[in-house]
């Protein structure tokens, strides 16, 4: 085979390497992207009870009138949208308020596409009657969702009142949706004031006029359509976007659920890249740097690019111990005055942290207690010098402890010794160390027997401890 062929053969294969790998990783983004569905569904919980007799805003005119009137103008407008399904579930319209009927509740037109007109028709024969059990209307209307993938789930409260059959309305959202039964659900009150408590159930939104329940409904429906994406700009000690390649969550701020995770990424500009999220949901956003930075209630603009600047100055820590070439050896790292653990360092191993002062803990024989201050861009060594070995001779099994033995006499407890056997090997750092040491069947404290020795480093040693 001519040199020139095989030439041509090498470069063939890079090719097809390169094509393979090109191909590999675009599968992986399209399967692993993270992306807002395309469809939704919206299911109107309305209420039928009796309350909504009740004159509105306009003379001669009462809620329901008013409701059904904006309600339908609503759905009919929503019919060219190819993207969105909707359901109508109404309560408190079948039982009289006598009654107390607090199961009165029923999903009248279920999702389905092109069901606009029997909802509109279902609206318009509303007559309103009982009670409010707007928690279990809110249960039951778990099951009113299709369990396949690929929708968000809204649900749109309409309501003139509040829980009237004793059920926690806020627990019960919470949960249904942790469970991702459907996203935070609005809740817009018809003429209620004062009745801020029900965001802990969802987006709570008053309506004191007819025009102000126009408009709110209007918004909610479309701020589930609205694309709104997200920059993350994580600044350095300079306050410039330098930092990156760091994981970003963002959890419903209701829930504690992670909604969205994506590793940080900057383009060769410098620029951060761009993540949609939905915009129904209000987050916390946790910077998982060492240890995690946490913007509690972020505010995104519906409808808008965001940029949200996050402070995450970052230095290093590294960890050496002379002669040692593998990661064997680990260090406990807290921050300083904190108990908490944050990380496990190995050895010869540089990890990231957060600007500031740090408790390092090497977990050697014995423990190193080293206080670092990691400042923005450095890198902070910790050597510790190669360990010597000590073989020990103790005649029989007993109990007993090793101590270190400082330069003013006073001593430390390292360890005790292993019971179960005569002759034991342990690794020490360089020091001065004391053995104390009873044998199991000795008569007494007084045959306690102990021994100092000192070991160098690189050093193996045997102490016969009753020689």
């Amino acid at each position: 085979m001519s040199m020139a062929f095989k030439n041509i053969v090498i470069i063939r294969n890079i090719f097809v390497l390169f094509c393979i790998l090109i191909t590999t990783a675009s599968i992986a983004q399209r399967k692993l992207q993270q992306k807002v569905p395309e469809k939704t569904r919206i299911l109107f919980l309305f209420d039928g009870s009796g309350s909504m007799l009740e004159p509105w805003g306009r003379p001669n005119q009462n809620k329901i009138n008013i409701a059904k009137s904006i309600l339908t103008q609503i759905v009919d407008s929503l019919q060219q949208n190819n993207n969105l399904e909707l359901a109508l579930r109404i309560y408190g319209h079948r039982s009289p308020r006598e009654a107390n009927n607090c199961k009165d509740t029923w999903l009248e037109v279920p999702f389905k596409p092109k069901n606009h007109k029997l909802i509109i028709d279902k609206i318009n024969e509303i007559k309103p009657k009982g009670v409010t059990p707007i928690t279990y209307s809110l249960e039951q209307a778990a099951k009113d969702f299709p369990p396949n993938a690929g929708y968000r789930n809204i649900v749109i409260l309409i309501t003139d009142g509040i829980e009237s059959c004793g059920g926690d309305l806020c627990a019960t959202s919470r949960e249904l949706q942790k469970k991702g039964v459907f996203l935070r659900p609005y809740i817009i009150g018809l003429g209620l004031r004062a009745e801020k408590t029900l965001d802990c159930a969802g987006k709570y939104i008053s309506a004191e006029t007819p025009q102000e329940f126009h408009e709110e409904l209007n918004k909610a429906i479309q701020s589930t359509f609205s694309k709104t994406t997200v920059s993350i700009e994580l600044l350095d000690a300079r306050n410039q976007p330098t930092e990156t390649n760091v994981n970003v969550s963002f959890m419903n701020s209701l829930t504690g659920m992670s909604m969205y995770d994506f590793v940080h990424y900057r383009d060769v500009q410098g620029n951060p890249d761009s993540v949609q999220v939905d915009p129904v949901i209000d987050y916390d956003l946790v910077v998982n740097t060492t240890p995690p930075v946490t913007k509690r209630n972020v505010t995104i603009e519906i409808g808008k690019h965001n940029v949200i600047r996050i402070p995450v100055p970052q230095g290093n820590i590294a960890i050496q111990q002379e002669g040692r070439k593998d990661n064997s050896l680990e260090a406990i790292v807290r921050e300083k005055d904190k108990t908490e653990v944050i990380n496990v360092q190995r050895s010869n191993e540089t990890f990231r942290y957060l600007t500031g002062k740090y408790e390092v803990e090497t977990l050697t024989l014995p423990r190193r207690k080293f206080t670092v201050d990691v400042q923005f861009n450095k890198t902070q060594n910790i050597y510790l010098p190669s360990p010597g070995i000590v073989n020990f001779n103790t005649i029989s099994t007993g109990y007993g402890s090793l101590y270190e033995v400082a330069a003013d006499g006073t001593q430390q407890w390292v360890c005790n010794l292993n019971n179960q056997k005569a002759n034991f090997t342990l690794t020490l750092l360089p020091g001065r160390y004391k053995i104390v040491f009873r044998v199991r069947n000795s008569a007494g404290s007084k045959f306690t027997g102990f021994k100092n020795f000192e070991l160098a480093s690189g050093e193996t040693k045997m102490i016969n401890v009753f020689n």
